[in-house]
């Protein structure tokens, strides 16, 4: 049967496009279609793409996304944006902020964002942050909850009349019992030790660590030893550069600074009350210490501390026998009261005072050893007698924290109760909390490096976690000037040079020409040089490179033309970046094709067979009539589907013009959006050598396109470390500024799904 015919009998028979395809700017398949193609093998994953106008999710539309995620149960509506297959099926979800970072920080830096975007095929564009973003993607109630500033000094107000306390719920009551015990009892066991991390022998990451001379011969009488550090940040990470160690009594064996081996890069004076002038004279070292340490502590010592991991790991040493006051004084689901808090309310001390600078590690050392003799002699009991927690949650208003709604607690504590719930993983400069910590494991970190690695160490004990960098954002003077280059780059992208043209061209045959590529945006004469030559600038990206790759050395009326990008300082590398955008595996997957008519979708739905694994057709709108563009996107399922839709459409039977997607959606949407204004005015333009601001503005940009390749990398380390099947969202949030507010960026994936389609690429 001939083509012609084939086709006429199609228009015959086909029925009348649907409204619900024809009246949006994207279409999705029929549901029933997609639940034939599933695959038999039921691993999570997405399915279909982000159905959005303007492809902008809410923090709200996220917030249902993450919830669903957790829960996947039956009561949790489905986020009706995009589609979760199997979600009982993933193994955990992880949440990665870098906050500071946009929409034009991931475009602005699309080579150096190497990892992020070939690995996380779905991404869509976020509204700016209000001050309550994390606040909003977490469901918590309207206010400024999860923003809060840090706990100042004083003591603790008294709790009121004392409620009525079921001892037997008390959680350290069900961890010792109520009768009183002894050293031993106290002592962290080596499971305990190997699931906070402290080090231990045989560890693959304790192998240059130094052993005390513990022989084993501890006894209910062995002797007590309060230890604790200060560590400033370096080129390697945390280091140590004061130790103090306290025996009973309150007597104090060591007091050091310690000059650490690597460069200081943020002494954290606030906390360690280390600054520069102090280290000059230090010639004290780690291993100096290390062996005073080992000559001081005696065979069957004790090592008392809050969170001492920390500290020995910063020693670099490792020692068997340890009590750990913020375990010691166990709160539910794995929760710790800080050393501030416990030595108010147990021992009546005022430490770390507000108007101190910094902590004083002896004073903090002997504090944690008054709190182990403490429990040692009142017992569990008293300890639970005091309710510790009422006390906590009467320091402060904002800790009374049981009251509020938090959407995710039925979620987290539908998970084995033995488990932690929620990690929270941030800087301790951030002045931000998730107010429900009954539920959630905060972990304050002294820089972004430090947040990294607990990061790695961490996020595989827990079913849910939140980690969030803070990166310095652009300056408002800066964000104007790169998102206006950005937009001129683009633009610039968009646009092609074509002749010499004939001496008879003709400018209606032409137009419809270049038009048939996509839609064009202007078309100017260019009249300067010896021959006339054609400036056609297109709306969209796709339409330019087609018109290169089909008319570049073609005759056209007779004339061999050349058809060109205008070369300046931001199309240099618009080569390398086409490459780039056509490995996005957002891009892949999906096919762009101009000279679409009306009827064009009632043949795609028709003709099922020709279009297999087809989950979308996006026909955007003109963005001032509202009417339906000549172009369309069709998003497949797979790239071997998308590449045999692209053969059989640009055939000879269509004859539609056609090639692989280049801009994703929430980008076509974001460029389609920009301001006339914000294209490169014609003419010669000289460049006159850069200012000193200008220098300066080179400089941020330099460091920002640093900072991009360096933290794509150290998420591709994270991504690589989670475990199948585990949802892992990465959120550029945007920012707000009242010179202006940069749109966010969301990535997202399901590991299995991201490994096996974009295969062996993915890894760097």
């Amino acid at each position: 049967m001939e083509p012609e015919k084939k086709t006429g009998r199609l228009n015959s028979q086909r029925r009348r496009v649907p409204d619900w395809l024809m009246g949006k700017p994207e279409a999705r398949i029929p549901r029933s279609d997609l639940v034939d193609r599933q695959p038999e093998t039921k691993r999570a994953r997405f399915s279909g793409i982000v159905m959005a106008e303007n492809c902008e999710i809410t923090h709200e539309q996220l917030c249902e996304l993450l919830k669903y995620a957790v829960l996947a149960a039956p009561v949790i509506e489905r986020p009706r944006w995009c589609q979760l297959l199997y979600g009982k099926r993933l193994s955990r979800t992880v949440v990665v902020i870098l906050q500071g970072m946009s929409q034009l920080h991931f475009y602005r830096f699309y080579s150096e964002f190497g990892f992020l975007r070939k690995a996380f095929r779905h991404k869509f564009r976020l509204p700016p942050p209000s001050p309550t973003f994390l606040a909003d993607v977490m469901g918590l109630p309207n206010q400024r909850a999860g923003y809060l500033p840090k706990t100042t000094g004083g003591s603790v107000p008294c709790a009121g009349p004392k409620p009525k306390v079921d001892l037997q719920k008390d959680p350290v009551i069900q961890k010792y019992g109520s009768q009183k015990v002894g050293l031993l009892r106290c002592l962290l066991t080596e499971e305990e030790m190997r699931t906070f991390d402290f080090p231990l022998q045989g560890s693959p990451d304790c192998e240059n660590f130094v052993m005390t001379r513990c022989d084993g011969s501890v006894t209910e009488n062995s002797p007590l030893f309060g230890l604790d550090g200060e560590m400033c940040i370096t080129s390697k990470g945390r280091e140590l550069t004061r130790i103090s160690l306290v025996a009973e009594g309150g007597s104090c064996l060591l007091d050091e600074l310690v000059k650490p081996d690597e460069e200081i890069v943020d002494y954290a004076t606030c906390y360690s009350g280390i600054t520069e002038e102090m280290l000059k004279p230090v010639t004290t070292k780690l291993k100096d210490i290390q062996r005073r340490l080992k000559a001081l502590l005696p065979p069957d010592a004790v090592l008392v501390g809050h969170s001492l991991d920390v500290d020995l790991r910063a020693l670099n040493m490792i020692h068997p026998y340890v009590i750990d006051t913020s375990l010691l004084y166990a709160r539910e689901w794995g929760r710790r009261f800080k050393l501030k808090f416990l030595a108010k309310a147990v021992l009546g001390k005022d430490i770390q005072r507000s108007e101190r600078d910094g902590h004083d590690p002896t004073e903090d050392a002997a504090a944690t050893l008054e709190l182990a003799q403490y429990f040692l002699r009142y017992g569990p009991k008293k300890i639970a007698e005091l309710n510790l927690e009422a006390l906590w949650r009467a320091q402060d208003p904002r800790n009374v924290r049981e009251k509020v709604h938090y959407t995710y607690r039925g979620a987290l504590r539908s998970f084995d109760p033995g488990h932690h719930k929620l990690l929270f993983l941030s800087r301790e400069t951030d002045d931000i909390e998730l107010p429900s910590p009954e539920d959630c494991e905060t972990i304050k970190c002294l820089s972004n490096r430090e947040v990294f690695e607990q990061a790695r160490r961490q996020v595989r004990l827990y079913p849910f976690s939140i980690i969030r960098f803070s990166l310095e954002p652009f300056s408002p003077l800066l964000t104007e000037e790169v998102s206006q280059r950005m937009q001129i780059k683009w633009t610039e992208m968009s646009t092609v040079y074509a002749g010499p043209l004939s001496k008879d061209w003709n400018l209606s045959a032409l137009k419809r020409l270049f038009r048939s590529f996509g839609p064009v945006r202007t078309m100017t004469a260019v009249l300067e040089p010896h021959q006339p030559h054609l400036s056609i600038e297109y709306e969209v990206l796709e339409a330019a490179q087609l018109a290169i790759e089909c008319l570049n050395g073609v005759p056209v009326e007779g004339v061999y033309i050349k058809v060109q990008r205008p070369v300046t300082e931001l199309t240099l590398d618009c080569d390398t970046l086409v490459k780039e955008l056509e490995g996005d595996p957002e891009n892949r997957e999906t096919i762009y094709l101009s000279g679409v008519g009306k009827d064009f979708l009632g043949h795609v739905q028709e003709l099922p067979s020709l279009f297999g694994g087809l989950e979308a057709v996006i026909v955007p709108p003109d963005a001032q009539s509202g009417k339906q563009e000549k172009y369309c996107f069709l998003k497949f399922k797979t790239f071997g589907n998308a590449q045999r839709a692209l053969h059989v459409l640009t055939g000879k039977d269509w004859k539609l013009k056609g090639r692989q997607a280049l801009t994703p959606r929430h980008l076509h949407a974001w460029l389609r959006s920009s301001p006339p204004e914000s294209r490169r005015p014609a003419g010669l333009r000289v460049r006159p050598p850069p200012s000193e601001r200008e220098t300066l503005q080179n400089l941020h940009v330099e460091n920002a396109k640093s900072a991009a390749r360096r933290w794509s990398r150290k998420i591709g380390r994270l991504y690589r470390s989670l475990s199948p099947g585990t949802l892992c969202v990465i959120l550029l949030p945007g920012t707000t500024s009242p010179h202006g507010s940069l749109s966010g960026l969301g990535l997202m994936g399901i590991k299995d799904e991201e490994e096996e389609s974009t295969g062996p690429s993915v890894g760097l």
